[in-house]
């Protein structure tokens, strides 16, 4: 089927082969380190994709929001934590989704604590965020005092049931190659543990280790003494992961679809249906170019597992962005390939957002794929 055909604006492609190889392989991983595999699931929002995991012997995951949380919980997931700062004004939501599931919160203050222990009712989990360089939330993990300080007020809770820490090493987001984001997987694991020692000499009780990037996941051989690891782009990747050699082309899972709409052959310059609405203003260092994407041709062709798309053209990119436009450089031996009203194929800098900027997927079998909708 000429799925290609059917497209009149930006629409996101998904090849389903591709997701459920990534999902397994990373399930696999964890499997065979006996560690804990929470899966992130701000990625693709999906009850659907969630089945996909699910089919991999997936029973606990990670999401970003209370929304989220809602959402997966009523489609049957049962042991869910929310890796975000908790959000003292959803507090009634977060009471009653307790009541319904195994619900684990993220905290990284006295004050938090406190409060939940005064207004939930229901047993939850919860785990203090812990900073290990990425330097977004989370407490110092070289001062040990602000956790004591938690654990002494969850202490005087008995349903607020301290879990263990919880960290993001997002700053491998920044790795150049392989062997830093290695590198920075294993410093945080170290940095955790060293903190665990020292809360636990102070009289704290046992606590697990809880980590999650893709690029550390994915690159680090072993994943340490850790519980759970917590990774989500992994189940797309995209030009992000590529250019820290956290993937491969062939294991890309989502592409842009984009129409043509004007050429500009002297320029070396072709304008797509498809701007920073859709794709989000988050770039790559690519050759010394700041990148919003790579582009490939559109395989019509496609007989079944075949991919949807061919190799990332050389020398072409995702040159800038507004609104709705993309300039996509071209050069100018390819130029010849294009024509008005022509799709190209973007590989997306950063999948997650540009999932979350679509809302829904095209298989690359025809299937319609809606993510979780907006919720008020």
């Amino acid at each position: 089927m000429d799925i290609f055909t059917r497209i009149e604006k930006p629409t996101l492609l998904l090849d389903v082969e591709r997701a459920r190889a990534n999902i397994r392989q990373m399930a696999q991983k964890a499997s065979a380190q006996k560690v804990r595999f929470r899966p992130h699931f701000k990625t693709h929002q999906s009850a659907t994709i969630g089945e996909w995991f699910a089919a991999e012997g997936v029973k606990a995951i990670t999401v970003s929001s209370v929304d989220m949380a809602r959402y997966f919980i009523s489609y049957g997931w049962k042991d869910v934590t929310i890796a975000f700062p908790v959000n003292l004004r959803q507090i009634s939501v977060i009471e009653s989704l307790a009541q319904r599931a195994s619900l684990g919160l993220l905290v990284e203050s006295v004050e938090v604590a406190r409060v939940l222990g005064e207004k939930i009712r229901s047993a939850v989990s919860i785990w203090i965020k812990v900073d290990v360089g990425s330097h977004r939330t989370g407490l110092a993990h070289d001062a040990p005092q602000p956790f004591l300080s938690i654990i002494s007020e969850l202490s005087r809770h008995s349903h607020l049931k301290l879990r263990g820490l919880l960290a993001h090493a997002g700053h491998s987001y920044r790795a150049i190659n392989a062997a830093q984001v290695c590198q920075t997987y294993s410093e945080s694991v170290e940095r955790l543990l060293a903190l665990r020692s020292a809360l636990l000499a102070a009289g704290s009780p046992p606590l697990e280790i809880s980590v999650g990037d893709t690029p550390g996941c994915t690159l680090s051989p072993q994943l340490g003494p850790v519980d759970e690891i917590r990774p989500g782009n992994f189940v797309f990747y995209d030009v992000q992961q590529l250019g820290v050699g956290a993937c491969t082309p062939d294991q890309i899972a989502v592409a842009l679809a984009c129409p043509i709409v004007a050429l500009h052959p002297e320029r070396e310059i072709a304008v797509i249906y498809g701007g920073a609405i859709h794709l989000s203003k988050d770039t790559a260092n690519w050759d010394g170019d700041h990148i919003y994407g790579l582009v490939a041709l559109p395989n019509p062709t496609r007989q079944p597992g075949q991919p949807g798309w061919g190799e990332p053209l050389p020398g072409a990119y995702v040159a800038s962005l507004s609104q709705e436009h993309g300039l996509v450089h071209v050069p100018k031996p390819l130029m010849e390939q294009l024509h008005i009203g022509d799709l190209l194929c973007v590989l997306p800098v950063h999948s997650c957002l540009t999932a979350q900027a679509i809302g829904r997927y095209l298989t690359l079998e025809g299937e319609r794929i809606l993510m979780m909708p907006l919720m008020g």
